[in-house]
């Protein structure tokens, strides 16, 4: 077994690699990886502070497994595997549940899209296919999130929270997962947009037999709380800038409303002044913290950008050279 970011080499570059984050999954993880050991020269099993046998048989169904002393949450597990996968320059990554919800078998056609280079990110979509197989009450939650995150990352997908998809070496390349928790499905999307990433999706088969381990509605808050998160990291203009204009209005009108009552009466209202000139300094305030996030965002951006594109240019320079 391999601590965390440390794996074996695959004895070739470009191959397919899957990386599978499981934590708790002793009862499906030995299948799953045997599973997938049949579509993926490299299977890497990033078990994330288990506490039961999930990183033992893993390693005996022949995974390389990355182990995490602590439980870190799913984006850091996706993190850790993919360092360990960019060593091996593969061509394609795939990842995929340890709990048994995604069938292996599938891996070919998630993976399709981006081995004829149509795609940099393939999405395994669970409402492509009728029946879809998810059961009503996260139907819903899922209708919810698919609008909250396709409204403010600028791309549209049926599945957002889908766990099953696959990436180009691009994409590999120039991604990295500041979310821990179950909101890395939704930063997957700005992502893709922040850096030109093309998201395709591909129809899958959900297999909901088990109970879920965790209370729908604790993981339901969880994921709005890591999306508002991604809001303020992704999009700071309209997570500070939007409430900012909302109190700087609202401060504007308190202070109409309190000339307005000063022409009439002669008389200051001056609870209603206080209130205004306050909400005024907390609108601008807000506003210009928004505007300053936004323009320094855009520098670290165009920099990245431009990092990958010499990136790219010299990863074609050498294929060139070869």
């Amino acid at each position: 077994m391999s601590e965390a970011g440390e794996v074996g080499s695959a004895g070739h570059n470009h191959c397919i690699i899957a990386i599978i984050p499981a934590y708790n999954e002793e009862r499906y993880i030995g299948s799953v990886v045997l599973k997938a050991r049949e579509y993926a020269d490299v299977v890497l099993v990033v078990d994330d502070g288990s506490a039961d046998r999930t990183a033992a048989i893993a390693g005996l169904a022949g995974a390389q497994v990355m182990h995490h002393p602590a439980n870190q949450g799913k984006g850091r597990a996706l993190n850790t595997g993919f360092g360990a996968a960019r060593a091996l320059h593969p061509k394609a990554i795939v990842i995929l549940d340890g709990d048994g919800q995604h069938l292996p078998e599938e891996v070919p056609s998630v993976l399709a899209p981006i081995l004829a280079g149509e795609a940099d990110i393939v999405i395994g979509s669970r409402y492509l296919r009728e029946p879809c197989g998810v059961p009503r009450h996260r139907v819903w939650g899922h209708r919810a999130a698919n609008l909250l995150t396709d409204l403010i990352s600028g791309i549209s997908v049926s599945d957002s929270q889908s766990g099953f998809r696959a990436f180009s070496p691009r994409a590999v390349a120039a991604i990295s997962f500041s979310s821990s928790g179950f909101s890395v499905e939704s930063e997957m999307q700005f992502l893709a947009r922040d850096h030109g990433l093309r998201v395709v999706e591909v129809p899958i088969t959900a297999d909901y037999t088990e109970r879920p381990k965790r209370s729908l509605m604790h993981h339901g808050l969880k994921l709005l709380n890591g999306v508002l998160r991604l809001v303020g990291q992704y999009r700071p203009l309209l997570f500070f800038g939007l409430p900012g204009l909302a109190f700087l209005l609202t401060g504007l009108g308190c202070g109409v409303y309190v000339v307005g009552i000063f022409r009439r009466s002669q008389t200051l209202a001056t609870g209603y002044a206080l209130l205004g000139a306050l909400l005024a300094v907390i609108g601008s305030l807000s506003l210009f913290t928004g505007m300053m996030l936004h323009s320094v965002r855009g520098i670290l951006r165009d920099a990245l950008q431009s990092r990958e594109h010499t990136w790219d240019e010299a990863v074609e320079s050498s294929a060139t050279q070869r």
